[in-house]
């Protein structure tokens, strides 16, 4: 069960701090509200655009593995060469 949000806790921000939070909150897919309420309780926030990129290079990845499989390994050096940049993109985050 959802316990009540009745309390209120209200904080100072710059103007472009208040744009940051703003922006923060849209790319995690959530509102200003639940995106600072779950900064401030420690809790993860995820971006929805990371998570939908990194889930988009692994399926890349997934394609350049069968493609391996299915030559028989004639693009062996090529498919090697662009599975590890896709590993490191997903490292970095999907960047």
């Amino acid at each position: 069960m959802t316990e009540d949000k009745t309390a209120r806790l209200n904080i100072r921000l710059a103007p472009g701090e208040l744009t940051e939070v703003r922006d923060a909150a849209r790319a995690a897919g959530l509102t200003v509200s639940v995106y600072g309420r779950r900064r401030v309780l420690g809790h993860f926030v995820g971006s929805r655009t990371d998570a939908e990129v990194i889930r988009e290079l692994r399926r890349i990845g997934g394609l350049l593995k069968h493609l391996h499989v299915e030559s028989g390994g004639a693009y062996s050096a090529q498919v090697a060469a662009a599975l590890e940049e896709l590993r490191a993109a997903i490292r970095r985050g999907g960047t």
